[in-house]
């Protein structure tokens, strides 16, 4: 549309060499969330959803600045909501891995 300031090159333009990529913690984050889904594409089948979410969200939400009881709940809690959502409303079946004795 005529007269607004975003076009084709607004989005490259806003996360091109942002300020925000000057802290070290975001850089951290960024990271953080690459290999935890590389993490995740590797050892998924082996470990299971359950412990590879446990270690992956766990890593993200301590990148991100949250205490150790926070970072634990949360670890903890987060696959088990993912897990219902996904298993029980989506019909959506994860990688058991390790804990395939305990399936339900």
């Amino acid at each position: 549309m005529p007269g607004q300031k975003f076009g084709p090159a607004w989005f490259p333009g806003l996360i091109a060499f942002p300020e925000w990529m000057q802290r070290a913690q975001s850089r951290a984050a960024v990271i953080g969330v690459l290999a935890g889904l590389l993490f995740y594409i590797l050892a998924a089948d082996t470990l299971g959803f359950h412990l590879t979410a446990i270690a992956i969200v766990g890593l993200w939400v301590r990148i991100l600045g949250a205490s150790w009881r926070v970072t634990v709940a949360v670890g903890v809690l987060a696959p088990i909501v993912i897990h219902l959502a996904f298993y029980k409303l989506l019909r959506v079946p994860l990688p058991w891995g390790l804990l395939e004795r305990w399936a339900f």
